[in-house]
């Protein structure tokens, strides 16, 4: 079973049964704390239609409070419908206790564990503390224990205002994730607009210049074939030398950077929700042609885990080692996912195969769990100039 497959990246629904069947588990796991009126019931303490109603009761109460939770955990609920789904479930938590006695106060715990998942801090401070008030003075009223109503007193509080912290977790992720996906737009705005600045700063002079050439030559053409003719050769000399910067400036645009794959890696694999763990520099002063077969072949590699891999975890490492035929650096992805699914390469391995050989660079891959065959791992190394000690 893959990690990725069961886990739900926080503040996002689930996107498959698998998900949600692990998500529903995670809010019904403490549904352990019902075993009291659930154990009152089956004492058989109350009359057959009493017993059948608790029943009802309980298992309305249960899937209320489930499907409430759940929803809104996974996407905000309209308020009023929040509300009124708290409401309910104060309700009935109040009727079910006046009605069969101590062991159903627990009920109240989960009206306040609501509260706190549902609703903002600021009405959830206040209305928290009165759901345990009302637990307390029901308790007091009827003929209940002490010691049981002080020790639900704690989780009431304790869980409701948990509860808070952890919406107020989720709610921050979100506006976190939003906003990293705002700063990574803004930045492909700025390098668009940089990249336009460097072609109208290449282009604007040579296009005026082929502009007024042309004009010229074409006044001269009549009667002074051999000074139009020059203007042309002109023309065409300005023509290709701006063809000639557009290339060097598109080339240097396209350029891959190693410590840019690195944070896109980051960021791809975290949209994706995969942990990663990446280095968060890559060694200085590498060879310009080696770097950029190493940027693009991570940036493959990546994408084959966030496509292909079904992975949970990443880890992307980057060590410089000493051979007998030289200094190398070596960088690793490995996660943690189905692993091949046959010995032949695809496009992608090819590709980047090829672009290693360019740089007489290796590529080796492997299972990263060799005893189960689970995972895949990428290993690409590439050749050092001298001089790079620094980096081990």
């Amino acid at each position: 079973m893959n990690e990725d497959e069961t886990s739900v990246g926080i503040g996002r629904p689930p996107t498959n049964t698998r998900q949600a069947g692990t998500k529903l588990l995670w809010i019904g796991i403490w549904l352990a704390f019902m075993s009291a009126p659930v154990k009152d019931l089956a004492d058989g303490n109350h009359t057959p239609w009493a017993t059948a109603l608790g029943t009802l009761g309980l298992l309305v109460f249960v899937g209320s409070y489930l499907v409430l939770v759940f929803r809104h955990t996974s996407k905000a609920l309209d308020p009023f419908r929040v509300r009124a789904a708290l409401a309910f479930l104060g309700a009935l938590a109040v009727l079910l206790s006046l009605t069969f006695g101590t062991p159903w106060l627990v009920l109240f715990v989960y009206v306040s564990v609501s509260v706190g998942a549902t609703l903002p801090m600021r009405t959830a401070r206040w209305l928290i503390p009165a759901v345990t008030l009302v637990l307390v003075a029901i308790g007091l009223t009827g003929d209940h224990p002490r010691e049981i109503i002080t020790a639900l007193v704690f989780p009431a509080l304790l869980g409701g205002f948990a509860m808070s912290g952890v919406r107020q977790m989720i709610r921050t992720t979100i506006q976190l994730r939003e906003a990293r996906a705002t700063v990574a737009q803004l930045a492909a705005n700025e390098e668009r607009l940089r990249l336009a600045r460097d072609l109208h700063d290449l282009l604007g002079h040579s296009l005026s210049l082929i502009t007024l050439k042309s004009e010229l030559a074409g006044r001269m053409l009549p009667g002074n074939p051999e000074q139009a003719a020059a203007q042309v050769a002109d023309i065409e000399q300005v023509s290709r030398q701006a063809l000639v910067d557009v290339r060097s400036a598109v080339t240097g645009y396209r350029r891959p950077t190693l410590p840019g794959e690195l944070a896109g890696a980051r960021t791809a694999l975290a949209a994706a929700g995969v942990a990663a763990d990446i280095p968060a520099e890559a060694p200085e002063d590498l060879p310009e042609k080696a770097e950029e077969v190493l940027a693009w072949a991570l940036r493959e590699a990546v994408t084959n885990v966030v496509r292909h891999s079904d992975a949970g975890r990443c880890t992307v490492t980057l060590a410089p080692r000493q051979t007998l035929d030289g200094r190398i650096l070596e960088l690793t992805v490995a996660d943690n996912g189905r692993g091949a699914s046959g010995t032949a390469r695809g496009n992608g391995l090819t590709g980047m195969a090829e672009r290693l050989a360019t740089v007489d660079g290796t590529l080796t891959t492997r299972a990263t769990d060799s005893r189960s065959g689970k995972g895949f791992t990428t290993v690409l190394s590439v050749p050092l100039e001298s001089g790079l000690g620094s980096g081990e």
